[in-house]
């Protein structure tokens, strides 16, 4: 690995940084990506993403995993019953974890390293809960994010994929990419077993909102189920096809 890895603090959140090997105060500024579940999709593959950067397949990012305190409450929209006894219910904290993203975190790391201010520059990725609230910060903050990764996102949690499909957003210039294995919720009890289908209907809905092959993917990964290697895969994917085809951002 050319580039570097640090731990930071904004206010009371952790969050990793990866600064690519160009990275300099004195360059353009550097596209970034926040990342949900800290450097979990990225930190075991900094080379291979260095190695696309070398092969000009994607312009060199700072890359942002933000920790989280506690995901099943941050990640999730709004309240909901937990799937099992065995564990607590969803917290719902969404909307006050996107507020802290977008209103502190953001700014913090833009007043301290050279990246780029431009939404067409800004992007937001996580997996399954991590990639449910990367698409609400969509919803939320339409105007703030021009590049979502939706990795194996839970739209099986309740009311989502319908509040995504009333949702009055339009695509302006945001780019999605979105992914989901073909056996993922195969096997469930719960109503995980919709995975599948719950991603196809919120790819459908958005292309009815107008996103058009240029601005929305949908990868299904045969023989794919829900687990973080998959995740990685798609997470390398997903920068190539959001940033590797959009080189006006920075």
């Amino acid at each position: 690995m050319n580039g570097s890895l640090s731990e930071h603090k904004a206010g009371d959140r952790m969050f990793k940084l990866y600064l690519p090997p160009s990275y300099s105060t004195d360059s353009r500024a550097f596209p970034s990506v926040y990342v949900q579940d800290g450097g979990s999709l990225f930190q075991n593959q900094l080379e291979l993403i260095e190695s696309r950067f070398h092969q000009n397949r994607v312009p060199e990012l700072v890359l942002i995993g933000i920790e989280p305190k506690n995901r099943i409450d941050e990640y999730t929209p709004w309240p909901a019953a937990s799937l099992s006894d065995q564990f607590p219910d969803f917290g719902g904290k969404g909307s006050d974890y996107l507020s802290e993203i977008t209103n502190r975190l953001i700014p913090f790391v833009e007043e301290n390293w050279n990246v780029s201010r431009r939404a067409q520059s800004r992007g937001i990725i996580g997996a399954s809960l991590g990639g449910l609230i990367s698409m609400f910060a969509f919803l939320r903050h339409p105007s703030l994010f021009g590049n979502i990764g939706s990795l194996s996102s839970s739209y099986w949690y309740e009311n989502a994929a319908e509040t995504i499909d009333t949702a009055a957003v339009r695509p302006g210039s945001t780019r999605i990419y979105m992914s989901v294995g073909s056996e993922e919720g195969a096997g469930k009890q719960s109503i995980q077993q919709t995975m599948l289908q719950k991603t196809k209907y919120v790819y459908e809905s958005l292309k009815e909102k107008g996103f058009t092959q240029d601005q929305l993917c949908l990868v299904i990964e045969k023989g794919a189920v829900h687990h973080r290697k998959y995740f990685c895969k798609q997470f390398i994917n997903a920068l190539e096809w959001l940033y590797g085809k959009n080189r006006s951002i920075i």
